[in-house]
């Protein structure tokens, strides 16, 4: 039963979800309706199973002081501090109504902060990357290179000044060859979903399933 149930339920609600989007008739727009009523309920529970998973990982690597287990304690301080100081103290602590709550504090000024960080080091993994990629060792990394060199020309002043077919030229390439291989990798990406979709509802793909579908 733990393993039938489960597949029961996937099994109907995958071919409820695509009988609704292909027929569009009143019938299947309420059945739609109403699982998407249940999408927050389940979206609850299904992270309050998230957060209790995360602190039984973290909880677990303190205890046996693994690996960076005090970045355990970076997770599992804020994780629970931010919920607390946001039903506890929701308005500003003092300094007048103008002034911010903790909540809001930490929010504009240690989150954001640290995300914005996080966004600046990607750059430059992107930059070495990108260094990495345009190596010439190849027929295809030349065709790269180049193609590269003239869409980053075309984007700036100075192309201009090196040639007025630079910006055409790299407008060219981005409309044209790169968007007719950004949408055959969608697609791609795309039929693969719906493989993995049709596999997981009539049950050949059971990983979701854990220890049990073993």
């Amino acid at each position: 039963m733990k393993r039938t149930v489960p597949l029961l339920i996937v099994l109907v609600g995958g071919i409820l979800m695509m009988v609704q989007y292909f027929i569009p008739h009143q019938v299947s727009q309420s059945i739609f309706n109403y699982y998407t009523d249940w999408a927050p309920i389940v979206s609850s529970f299904a992270l309050i199973l998230g957060i209790g998973s995360l602190t039984r990982v973290h909880a677990h690597k303190i205890r046996r002081k693994a690996d960076n287990w005090q970045y355990s304690w970076a997770v599992l301080i804020p994780l629970y501090l931010m919920p607390v100081l946001g039903l506890i103290w929701p308005k500003s602590m003092g300094g007048g109504m103008d002034a911010p709550s903790i909540f809001h504090f930490m929010y504009m000024y240690i989150q954001i902060p640290i995300q914005a960080t996080m966004f600046s080091l990607l750059a430059f993994y992107i930059a070495s990357a990108a260094f990495r990629a345009f190596r010439a060792k190849s027929a295809l990394a030349t065709v790269l290179l180049l193609a590269a060199v003239v869409v980053m020309l075309g984007q700036v002043p100075i192309g201009e000044l090196l040639g007025s077919w630079f910006p055409k030229l790299g407008l060219w390439i981005l409309r044209y060859p790169n968007l007719a291989a950004k949408r055959a990798i969608m697609l791609g990406v795309g039929f693969g979903m719906l493989a993995t979709n049709l596999k997981i509802i009539f049950g050949v793909e059971r990983n979701w399933l854990g220890g049990v579908g073993k």
